[in-house]
């Protein structure tokens, strides 16, 4: 099977790259290399590499390719200070690929979506059938993209799926402040013995879910037929606050120390505070004989990966 990963050499979408290679697929990698880099690819007969922002590529990568497993985004911390490139990546980049697949005859498209669809949660847990009120530029254009990706179900045969991510943790995840996500920041600092920042006391609740997870449930989804048209949370469903994480995480790399060491700030403006998600509609789907890696065991993989890097 050939198969694309946009944003293939980026954080979720080269952990999706090494696990179609392992399988014994042919990879397209399409990245711009805004945020991803080769040093997360491997040097494979079977991988083929295309710089190029989705924006400006042609039908020809697309010809022959069974899937599309979309991964490429404009990061929130982008969103922030360029909505309008937001806006042209996730939404008008969207569309533009699903235009490609169906010239090209492409079967089975996977859409990478977002929890920041949701905004302030009103029901708890959230499930996907709670309303989608976006308060950032990110989140609307996500939710923008996921309507390109509904409405492309089942034109010239393209099945499509969405999968919400929720607050993704794992090996090869950015640890810079500003554009990394909060365990790989937490573990940079750690092994460095710095405090690690806290934005307000640290209560926020977040669904953190091990990259490794996403990357399967991704390849379940593929091959399950009742999964065209449908948006699933793709997410660990347990809750933990940001500073019980950091404290499990502390105790890991330093078990000998019996002090935490937090820097407390200012509580960032607009700010979900509370994420309490319900994974059961993807669990049903997937069946028995998918589960979830806990946190403890996530971070330690984690950890692992930070101290051999």
């Amino acid at each position: 099977m050939k198969a694309i990963v946009t944003g293939g050499a980026g954080f979720i979408g080269s952990h999706l790259v090494h696990e179609l290679l392992r399988k014994g697929h042919h990879v397209l990698s399409i990245d711009d290399y805004s945020a991803g880099t080769d040093a997360n690819l491997p040097h494979h007969r079977n991988l083929y590499r295309l710089g190029r922002d989705i924006l400006d590529i042609d039908r020809l990568p697309f010809l022959g390719a069974e899937v599309v497993f979309h991964n490429a985004a404009s990061k929130k911390v982008i969103s922030s200070k360029d909505p309008r490139r937001d806006l042209d990546v996730n939404a008008a980049g969207t569309l533009h690929l699903l235009q490609l697949c169906a010239q090209s005859g492409v079967k089975r498209f996977i859409h990478a979506s977002t929890g920041s669809v949701y905004g302030q949660p009103i029901d708890f847990p959230q499930t996907e059938d709670h309303p989608r009120n976006p308060i950032s530029p990110y989140g609307i254009s996500k939710m923008a993209g996921e309507a390109y990706v509904k409405i492309f179900h089942g034109r010239l045969g393209m099945t499509t799926t969405i999968l919400r991510y929720f607050h993704v943790y794992g090996p090869r995840q950015n640890k810079e402040v500003g554009m990394g996500g909060v365990v790989g920041i937490f573990c940079d600092r750690a092994f460095n013995r710095l405090p690690l920042t806290l934005h307000g006391d640290g209560s926020q609740q977040r669904a953190f879910t091990y990259v490794a997870d996403i990357v399967s449930a991704n390849m379940l989804v593929l091959d399950r037929t009742e999964a065209g048209g449908e948006a699933y949370n793709c997410c660990s469903g347990v809750s933990v606050t940001v500073r019980d994480m950091g404290e499990l995480l502390l105790r890991m790399v330093h078990p000998e120390d019996e002090d935490f060491h937090f820097n407390v700030t200012q509580p960032r403006s607009g700010e979900v505070y509370k994420f309490d998600v319900s994974n059961k509609k993807l669990d049903t789907l997937l069946g028995e004989e998918f589960t979830w890696t806990t946190l403890y065991d996530g971070l330690m993989r984690t950890l692992q990966w930070y101290r051999q890097t």
